[in-house]
C-alpha cells in the first residue's frame, strides 16, 4: 500500500490480514479475480473502517464480500461491478468488472444499478488519496 494510503489509515480501525486459505476461499466464492491492489490490502488488513479525509469508508472483509454482494442482489440491479465497501451511509463502493482495468464507482443502494455508478479512483490506493482530498 502506498505511503499516503498509510497515512490516511492512521485513525482507523484496521483488521489483521486474511490468510491465504481465506483469500482463496473469497475468490472461489466470488467467482471473479479481484485487483492486484486490493488484494494486497486484504493481505495486509483485512478490511476496516475510519475517515479518510472527511468521508466515512468500510472496506469489507474478504469472507463477507460474497455474502453482502448476495445479500445486495448486486448481479441483479448492477451487473458487472462487485462491492468492496460502503460509505457507511448510503453508498457503496465497487470494482467495475466491464473494464479490465476493474477501476473503482460510487453507486447508492437504493436505486443500485450500473446506470447510477459514479467513477471514483482507479485503484484501491487511488481511492484513499481521492476521499482524503
Amino acid at each position: 500500500m502506498a505511503m499516503e494510503a498509510e497515512t490516511a489509515l492512521k485513525a482507523w480501525h484496521l483488521n489483521p490480514g486474511a490468510t491465504d486459505d481465506v483469500l482463496r476461499d473469497a475468490l472461489a466464492s466470488l467467482g471473479h479475480s479481484l485487483p492486484a491492489t486490493y488484494i494486497r490490502f486484504l493481505q495486509k488488513h483485512d478490511g476496516g473502517e475510519g475517515f479518510v479525509g472527511d468521508n466515512y469508508l468500510i472496506i469489507w472483509k474478504a469472507e463477507e464480500l460474497s455474502v453482502f454482494n448476495r445479500e445486495y442482489e448486486v448481479d441483479k440491479y448492477a451487473p458487472g461491478l462487485l462491492m468492496f465497501g460502503s460509505n457507511g451511509g448510503g453508498e457503496g463502493y465497487a470494482f467495475d468488472r466491464r473494464s479490465q482495468e476493474m477501476n473503482i464507482v460510487r453507486v447508492p443502494f437504493i436505486g443500485l444499478s450500473v446506470e447510477s455508478a459514479i467513477p471514483m479512483a482507479e485503484s484501491i490506493d487511488d481511492l484513499f488519496a481521492v476521499l482524503s482530498k
